[in-house]
């Protein structure tokens, strides 16, 4: 088993805080090989029946477990009442450490009728970061993290093997999709979620995306609420203060992994022009791991200049441009922004940056970081 050592790190000090941490990501993400990372915990699989009836009594199970337990809960959402047994955990036996792991967040799942307010810390695993990709699986080829993607199947596979991502969506709406939310309409369900990841990086349009998958606008909204609970879509809204110049209601929607984005396009190669895009999606995972999603924004005004991400952090907002070489960066858009949002860092983000440093640029002092140094520079 390959050690992700900084999701290890970020449970153990969410322990810290709360009893139950809550690991939510897509299917085969990674969320069961690092619920097994701890060798001491009591591990059960919540699929199976056997699983199921020793937990029929959550509370007699829980006084058998020795003080100071890790106990883990694989695919906490097959319980019939997982929300019931995971509040008796936290209020009865707050020394133990619990960690659920599901395919979506628990706010809109009907299974779940108590979102476990004040009792939890979530953390959303996304596919393979790049700096990930460096340290534990050896892997420095940055267009085989965008072609393959990051699920560590497919990331480790020798060659992208189409079947794979056909099966995985198959598979995601048949046991995720429609058991959590009651979606029946496979076929208009999928259709939508292959156009999203076909425009990722896009704003949304509804009306637009109505007419091209035919079902009506209220039902795109349904399903792209679907998407995003269920960790496949990442909405990042626009960032503005009010200025009738500024994007202020759009957001931009991101598919949740490279390796689907270019299978649903049929690359079977990365080109010059595809890198950019696909790096500001693994940009996109490395921010939301820093910042949980919270605070995270892009910027664009009605002249079509635009910062690819901004992170708020109280009245600072932290722009982030997203290079692959940081010598080509346009600071024009950054300019502007600033003359609009004085406090707050400028940073551009860059794979291939290993020591950050600062530069002048247009009046402006930008740094220049890779991805291990912006977890750092903007974790909460």
């Amino acid at each position: 088993m390959v050690a992700r050592r900084y999701w290890i790190d970020r449970i153990n000090a969410a322990w810290r805080k709360r009893p139950i941490v809550w690991l939510a990501g897509v299917r085969r993400v990674g969320k069961t090989t690092l619920a097994r990372m701890w060798p001491d915990a009591v591990y059960l699989n919540c699929d199976l029946p056997s699983v199921v009836r020793r937990l029929e009594d959550p509370e007699l199970f829980f006084r058998a477990q020795p003080k100071g337990a890790i106990v883990v809960l694989d695919e906490v959402h097959r319980l019939p009442d997982p929300s019931r047994t995971l509040k008796i955990a936290a209020d009865a036996f707050p020394s133990l450490r619990i960690l659920a792991t599901g395919s979506s967040t628990l706010a809109v799942t009907r299974k779940f009728r108590d979102t476990l307010t004040g009792r939890k810390v979530v953390i959303l695993l996304p596919p393979v970061l790049w700096t990930e990709c460096e340290d534990a699986f050896g892997i420095r080829d940055l267009d085989r993290r965008f072609l393959h993607g990051g699920l560590p199947e497919a990331l480790l596979s020798q060659s992208k093997d189409s079947a794979f991502f056909a099966e995985w969506m198959d598979s995601f709406y048949a046991r995720d999709i429609q058991e959590l939310f009651g979606i029946r309409e496979r076929t208009g369900f999928l259709n939508l979620l292959r156009l999203m990841l076909r425009q990722s990086g896009g704003m949304v349009d509804y009306s637009s995306l109505s007419r091209e998958c035919d079902i009506s606008r209220p039902t795109v909204k349904a399903y792209l609420e679907a998407l995003s609970a269920a960790c496949a879509l990442h909405a990042v809204p626009p960032f503005h203060g009010g200025g009738r110049r500024e994007l202020v209601r759009r957001p931009k929607a991101y598919g949740f992994d490279t390796g689907f984005v270019t299978f649903v396009r049929g690359w079977t190669d990365i080109r010059d022009d595809d890198r950019g895009l696909l790096w500001e999606h693994l940009a996109l995972d490395v921010l939301r791991a820093a910042t949980d999603g919270e605070g995270l924004f892009y910027w664009r005004d009605k002249s079509g200049r635009e910062v690819d991400f901004v992170v708020r952090r109280g009245r600072d907002a932290h722009a982030v441009e997203c290079k692959l070489n940081p010598d080509r960066l346009d600071a024009a858009s950054l300019r502007v922004f600033r003359e609009l949002y004085p406090r707050g860092r400028n940073y551009v983000l860059s794979p291939g940056v290993t020591d950050p440093y600062d530069r002048r640029m247009g009046g402006l002092t930008i740094r220049v970081v890779g991805c291990r140094d912006i977890l750092r520079e903007l974790a909460l």
